[in-house]
């Protein structure tokens, strides 16, 4: 029996270990054209095409996609892969954090690489670590940072895995912490957005993701301050397609991914997400970008419900849209839907019923006349002014009298005196 459960269960762990594995060895379909989704909801305002294979704008607050192309269709996303690397990082690292440099490092330096020259030993902190893997998208750096945080680059590699599946990424699979080209290493447009979107809500990755500008210090073995600039061109304000509102974003580019791109914009209280991927050039993908960002606020307006937020056509308000409630617990969870398309979530809380308190009858106190009898009054001391209105006919211990005491140890005996005899008439029983 032992045998056949084992045989059982080494059959288990191989019917997962292959699920596992086709799950991260997922095919990328280049080739794979596609429509733009978003404009089949109805009521949907009409949006216009991009060149890029696959798009997604999502607003921030609630998640909603008001712009979908291929959405979850898997692409190569070469560099885009740092946002997740500085999700991961400012989650489980400090900006003060001294990060040495490794040889594990060497292999991501190349001529053909972005990298920023690191050499084995030397030290940086944490902050100018982060503000070279977005500003110069430093390959060596990432590793570095990867090693640093999960202790070794392929627990680094789980730990932006983990986060994705936690974060409801469900087309995704990271290889590495840089992007380099890797053919099981692949997200989606949707998935990058929800990444990013999570990363707004930490104050850190915020701001080192809208950072346009940092000067690395002379480290240990570099005495060169070494000065970086932003390569976005939505971003950098002396491009001529800089975007009003922009807060931050990430570049990507590799022959497998062509052109990526992720722009974050902000408008009058609204935030949005913008990601393209394979791109034919990086002038073409931010053209895309800025209308595929100018139609989301021109089009949605996001305005609130109780308990949170929903995006509307700008024609629409709150009444044209359906709800559907599920309680959990005390609270109601309300959907937002415009037709069949959900685009926002509120939280009620249950109102509960003021439990109505009959008033309690105040009581009279009894008076419990002491019984005249001489023997009583004798037996527990108390004479007839002591115990002319009490609640307990007996008193307590301490007003017991001396004679009360001797006479409960008389009775006490009494009984074991009872007991013992008992048990040798018992005794002398079994014996006859």
């Amino acid at each position: 029996m032992k045998l056949k459960h084992r045989i059982s269960a080494i059959g288990c762990a191989v019917v997962m270990i292959m699920m596992l594995s086709v799950s991260a060895f997922a095919s990328v379909d280049l080739n794979a054209a596609f429509t733009i989704e978003s404009n089949a909801i109805s009521g949907w305002p009409q949006a216009g095409d991009v060149v890029e294979a696959v798009g997604a704008v999502m607003e921030a607050e609630t998640g909603t996609l008001v712009y979908s192309k291929g959405a979850d269709a898997l692409r190569y996303p070469a560099s885009i892969t740092k946002l997740m690397t500085l999700l991961v990082a400012v989650e489980n690292s400090s900006l003060t954090d001294q990060v040495t440099f490794t040889e594990t490092m060497l292999r991501d330096i190349a001529s053909d690489s972005s990298n920023i020259g690191m050499q084995v030993g030397e030290i940086m902190s944490m902050e100018a670590c982060l503000n070279a893997l977005m500003i110069q998208s430093a390959n060596e750096v990432a590793t570095q940072i990867a090693e640093y945080v999960g202790g070794t680059e392929q627990n680094f590699v789980n730990m932006m895995n983990e986060k994705a599946a936690e974060l409801g990424c469900k087309n995704t699979h990271f290889n590495n912490a840089n992007g380099l080209p890797d053919e099981n290493h692949y997200t989606t447009a949707r998935d990058m957005a929800l990444i990013v979107r999570a990363g707004l809500k930490n104050p850190t990755f915020r701001q080192i993701v809208g950072s346009t500008d940092y000067t690395i210090p002379a480290t240990n073995l570099n005495p060169q301050a070494r000065a970086m600039h932003t390569h976005h061109p939505l971003l950098a304000k002396e491009s001529t397609l800089y975007y009003e509102g922009v807060i931050g974003g990430k570049t990507g580019n590799s022959a497998a991914s062509g052109k990526t791109l992720v722009t974050i914009a902000e408008r009058n209280g609204t935030t949005y997400i913008a990601v393209l991927m394979y791109g034919p050039d990086m002038n073409t993908i931010s053209v895309d970008c800025a209308n595929i960002l100018n139609y989301a606020f021109g089009n949605f307006t996001k305005v609130e419900v109780p308990g949170g937020y929903a995006v509307v056509p700008s024609q629409m308000t709150v009444s044209d849209l359906r709800t559907e409630d599920t309680e959990k617990g005390n609270t109601i969870i309300r959907r937002y839907y415009l037709g069949n398309y959900r685009v926002g979530t509120g939280k009620e809380i249950k109102a509960t019923p003021t439990p109505t308190v009959s008033p309690t009858p105040i009581a009279t106190p009894t008076t419990i006349e002491q019984p005249q009898s001489d023997i009583s009054d004798a037996m527990f001391g108390r004479d007839e002014t002591e115990n002319s209105k009490i609640t307990n006919p007996f008193g307590s211990p301490d007003e017991w009298s001396s004679m009360s005491k001797i006479l409960l140890k008389v009775m006490i005996g009494m009984a074991a005196v009872l007991v013992v005899l008992i048990v040798v008439m018992i005794i002398k029983d079994h014996r006859d």
